[in-house]
């Protein structure tokens, strides 16, 4: 027997006020949510703790940028997401306490096998619409990273890393990034 075919209007559409009643883990992306289950794997959370650690340490004489860990971001009344990492480079008031309310200036996402086809894509497309000015993808597997850099309300591929620096100017602050270190 066949079924009738489903259409996108017919799907349902969630916001931020939706997503925060729900248990568990979760992203919404223009309406649709995102289970962030399984949790990531042990090798995934000591990639992120080496990126947050890194960051901390360049970062830990500015008093205008931060670094979290995944944190609600609602980008859109019907998007919100929680990057693996991420650098805001505000007044610190203006960060929020609940959810992040502005915009980060770097984020990271680790890949993994769940995650790599909305990481390269969707992600992609959203964090460039955003105008996050560096996005910086990690894949465990190849131990590489690739750095995406915002020119004129594009991203460009910067290059590919499996190790060495690069440098970041985050506006307030100056950083070599090691991307050999996340590795180890």
């Amino acid at each position: 027997m066949r079924t009738a075919a489903l259409r996108i209007e017919d799907l349902p559409e969630y916001t931020y006020d939706d997503y925060v009643q729900w248990e568990g883990r979760w992203e919404v992306i223009q309406g649709i949510p995102y289970a962030m289950t399984p949790s990531p794997n042990i090798i995934h959370q000591k990639i992120n703790t080496n990126i947050v650690w890194q960051l901390k340490n360049l970062l830990k004489t500015c008093r205008k940028c931060e670094v979290l860990m995944p944190v609600d971001w609602p980008v859109f009344d019907d998007t919100v997401v929680q990057p693996d990492a991420l650098v805001v480079c505000h007044d610190r008031s203006d960060i929020g306490i609940e959810k992040l309310e502005v915009t980060p200036v770097m984020v990271f996402e680790v890949l993994s096998p769940s995650t790599s086809r909305k990481d390269r894509g969707i992600k992609y497309r959203l964090y460039e619409q955003a105008g996050v000015k560096y996005y910086c993808i990690v894949d465990p597997e190849t131990k590489s990273s690739e750095v995406y850099v915002m020119k004129k309300d594009k991203y460009d591929r910067e290059t590919g890393f499996k190790e060495g620096q690069m440098q970041f100017d985050l506006g307030l602050c100056q950083i070599a990034f090691d991307f050999g270190e996340i590795f180890s």
